[in-house]
């Protein structure tokens, strides 16, 4: 039977001839040549049909290249992000369907069974099958080297693992004892729980495979201190930094890094084709630019990126409108999938035992929420384009409660000044500040990670509106890396980020 938990999206079955067919620009000269199979002998013998005009788009044409503009060579990450090739997949609905696999049984959510398609390759043209599954289980996943740490978390349930099959060459399955509702949505994340690795690859850097001496030269090389190292140099799936690594995302990465600009080529095993029979990707090349982060609004003002969604920032979008107009882009105003677009958080865990004991106080946090004028914040720093909000999931989260979202988001001072009252902090020196118990000034350093002048310029108007109930704040930016430390060891006492991750 199938698991009622998670609606799957049934995948209608094409014919797909050789008529329809018409190899991409990039690989033509390949397939001429013979260097390169032909598309139908490329394909799996079931493809993934991807029905554009269902979704509201159109059919496209294969070919050409698109630019985009990164502030890291860590960004190569972004295109497993953008490629989004999962095992399973969310539709825009958030909703579940087969994408690498043809079809997945799933018996009381706790018996997971994945059939593999047919004739599915690696980017380097070698099958994709069971053993794929059984080297990352058996070779990484339950090797102490390579795993130091344990499974992931979404692979146990009650602490427990799964009892993992192979049923044939493109059949496995993994079953627990107890229902797991995070293992398919973890398969399915952005950052996706990976359950199968390129063993065909990844099998002249572990010490399983490989002779020892040789292993040890290997090592010396590349400069790791141990074989775990270097496997895990050369086969993180997500990081998409090695060239040399067979994958099952739509592009290829074909420039090794460190450097300035990434080229990111057509698969040409990819999985899906179009109603028409065409193979996806329609790109032949995703161009990636490396840029500082703050000159990244700029650029794509200018019309120097093709397709531009990281690094740019609410407050860049009357700029952006300006420059779409000049060059001829469009700007779209995407929802994101975070809680809020900014959110203070209390450091319920600060070293400091007096404010410690005032942040775990609910009313404290309640009065602070209600000395917010959201709806000045929204004019002022967002145009009008935003919703006030509390920080909680989103309107199509099953868990989502306007009470919730509303919960002490009204601009009240005379409330907030009541609760603070409450808290017998009452007594205030001549700045007319509110004093703690122990006699200091209630002044709050707030941290943040000095990526956006937003930050800044919301914390300002923040700043006037918390004088009025007693409480002066600062803020102050740092490097991500030392807000982090200061974060987990205790010495902040607040800081400001987005809101919830997974809204």
């Amino acid at each position: 039977m199938r698991s009622s938990r998670f609606k799957w999206i049934p995948l209608l079955g094409f014919l797909i001839t050789a008529a329809v067919q018409a190899e991409a620009p990039l690989l033509q000269e390949r397939v001429q040549s013979g260097a390169l199979a032909a598309e139908a002998q490329r394909l799996p013998s079931n493809p993934m049909v991807t029905d554009m005009e269902a979704t509201g788009r159109s059919t496209g044409a294969q070919g050409g290249d698109i630019e985009i503009l990164m502030a890291s060579s860590k960004d190569t990450r972004m295109m497993t992000v953008y490629g989004y090739a999962r095992l399973v997949g969310f539709t825009p609905e958030l909703e579940l369907q087969p994408d690498l696999v043809e079809r997945v049984d799933v018996e009381d959510d706790r018996r997971f069974t994945f059939h593999l398609r047919e004739n599915h390759r690696w980017s380097d043209g070698q099958p994709f099958t069971s053993e794929d599954f059984r080297y990352y289980w058996e070779d990484i996943a339950n090797n102490e080297d390579l795993s130091p740490f344990g499974l992931s978390e979404a692979l146990l349930v009650n602490g427990q693992p799964p009892r993992f099959e192979v049923i044939d060459r493109h059949t496995v399955r993994y079953e627990w004892t107890s229902p797991n509702p995070l293992f398919l949505p973890a398969i399915a994340g952005a950052r996706p729980l990976y359950i199968y690795a390129p063993g065909h690859y990844l099998k002249q850097f572990h010490a399983k495979y490989v002779d020892p001496e040789k292993l040890e030269a290997m090592v010396d090389d590349a400069g790791v201190r141990n074989w775990a190292g270097l496997h895990t140099r050369f086969g993180h799936q997500y990081k998409f930094d090695n060239p040399d690594l067979p994958t099952l995302q739509p592009w290829v990465c074909v420039t090794p890094a460190p450097s300035e600009r990434f080229i990111f080529e057509r698969n040409p095993y990819f999985h899906r084709v179009d109603s028409r029979g065409q193979q996806l990707p329609y790109l032949d090349r995703v161009i990636m630019n490396i840029a500082s982060s703050g000159l990244i609004p700029a650029k794509a003002g200018a019309g120097e990126s093709g397709l531009q969604a990281r690094y740019l920032r609410l407050d860049n979008y009357p700029f952006l409108m300006e420059g779409g107009e000049r060059n001829g882009f469009m700007v779209r105003l995407w929802e994101m999938g975070i809680g809020s677009q900014m959110a203070i958080y209390p450091n319920l865990n600060a070293t400091d035992d007096t404010w410690r004991t005032i942040m775990q106080d609910v009313r404290f946090r309640r009065a602070l929420s209600l000395a917010i004028d959201r709806d000045e914040i929204n004019q002022v720093i967002y145009f009008g384009l935003v919703s006030p909000s509390a920080n909680t999931v989103l309107r199509q989260s099953p868990l989502y409660r306007e009470e919730y979202a509303q919960a002490w988001t009204a601009f009240d001072l005379d409330q907030a000044n009541a609760l603070l009252d409450q808290l017998g902090l009452i007594e205030r020196n001549k700045e007319n500040l509110r004093l703690l118990p122990d006699g200091r000034p209630m002044e709050i350093v707030i941290h943040s990670a000095g990526e956006s002048t937003e930050q800044t310029d919301l914390m300002e108007l923040i700043h006037d509106t918390w004088l009025k109930i007693g409480i002066k704040i600062f803020t102050k930016p740092s490097q991500r890396e030392i807000f982090r430390e200061r974060l987990y060891s205790g010495e902040a006492l607040m800081s400001i980020w987005t809101g919830l991750d997974n809204g």
